[in-house]
């Protein structure tokens, strides 16, 4: 076997293109830039998904419950009182996992339509644990559907 190498060495001093440096510090300074902003960007998203997830697998639980709670009490089937607990549960509970999954990288307008579902499960859950008449039991189920279109429209305009 034979290895055969080479080496020279090269003498003189280092230097750089004054002219070109500027533009190449800006080169840089830009990819920089656009890869911090595809980043944020990445992060948002992410966000978004999360919230409006979040948003999207809870709230249909809720209003099923609310609605089953709704129908048997309309029906005065002899199991309605036992359905109100569980419309409360499944309010709180989506109000909850909605609320835990807001974060900075949300929008303004999309924060305030997802804590708008916060506020209004968390009415309905209370206006229903005190046996409540129809008027305030609508004026609480409107504010409920009023903010879940509210929310669906905003997290349907973030992705």
């Amino acid at each position: 076997m034979i290895v055969v190498g080479c080496t020279s060495i090269t003498t003189g001093t280092a230097t750089f293109d004054s002219a070109e440096a500027p533009e190449y510090r800006a080169s840089v300074a830009s990819s920089i830039a656009a890869s911090e902003s595809e980043r944020q960007v990445a992060v948002t998203k992410a966000a978004v998904q999360t919230s409006c997830d979040a948003l999207g697998s809870s709230s249909g639980a809720s209003v099923a419950a609310v609605n089953a709670y709704v129908d048997a009490f309309n029906n005065d089937a002899p199991d309605a009182p036992g359905k109100v607990g569980p419309a409360i549960d499944a309010l709180n509970g989506s109000a909850d996992l909605v609320s835990g999954s807001l974060s900075p990288p949300l929008s303004p307008d999309l924060t305030r339509a997802l804590n708008g579902w916060v506020d209004s499960a968390r009415r309905l859950a209370g206006v229903l644990s005190r046996n409540p008449g129809p008027d305030e039991f609508n004026v609480a189920i409107r504010q409920l559907n009023d903010s879940k279109t509210a929310a669906g429209a905003a997290c349907d305009a973030a992705s």
